[in-house]
């Protein structure tokens, strides 16, 4: 449903998490082969990287078309954000192996991710709260 909180915010995921695997998270010079060479970090760079941002990408697409069973959209939203906090730690690995390194515009992408798997999280867990207490009611 998209006139939900939760289905924007992880609308917004899941575009984060596709533009991460476009746009260079960092660019910089790293050694290749022995030699100095240029490289750019993205999201298909490392398959570490490339397997947990096609995760985070699929899972949040798929989190949005089960509105009906919240409990599930809460637990797969929470793998979701740990999936997320796992690629911004693989950036930063990917980093480190840089030895001289600038931080590209879309840097800030898979911390959309962490903050939008949070607030549709968030927001989840609030429409249980209020289903559950309008049960109470009944």
């Amino acid at each position: 449903m998209i006139q939900r909180q939760q289905t924007l915010w992880l609308v917004l995921a899941t575009l984060a998490a596709l533009f991460c695997f476009m746009f260079p998270f960092a660019t910089g010079k790293g050694l290749e082969k022995g030699l100095v060479a240029d490289k750019e970090i993205k999201a298909g760079s490392d398959f570490l990287l490339l397997i947990a941002t096609g995760a985070s990408l699929i899972l949040s697409g798929a989190i949005i078309f089960l509105y009906k069973d919240r409990k599930l959209q809460i637990k797969l939203c929470l793998l979701g954000l740990l999936i997320s906090v796992a690629i911004v730690v693989l950036y930063i690995f990917q980093l480190n192996k840089l030895t001289t390194s600038t931080l590209a515009l879309f840097s800030i992408l898979p911390f959309i991710i962490v903050i939008s798997y949070y607030m549709a999280f968030r927001n989840i867990r609030k429409d249980e709260k209020l289903v559950k207490s309008l049960d109470k009611l009944r």
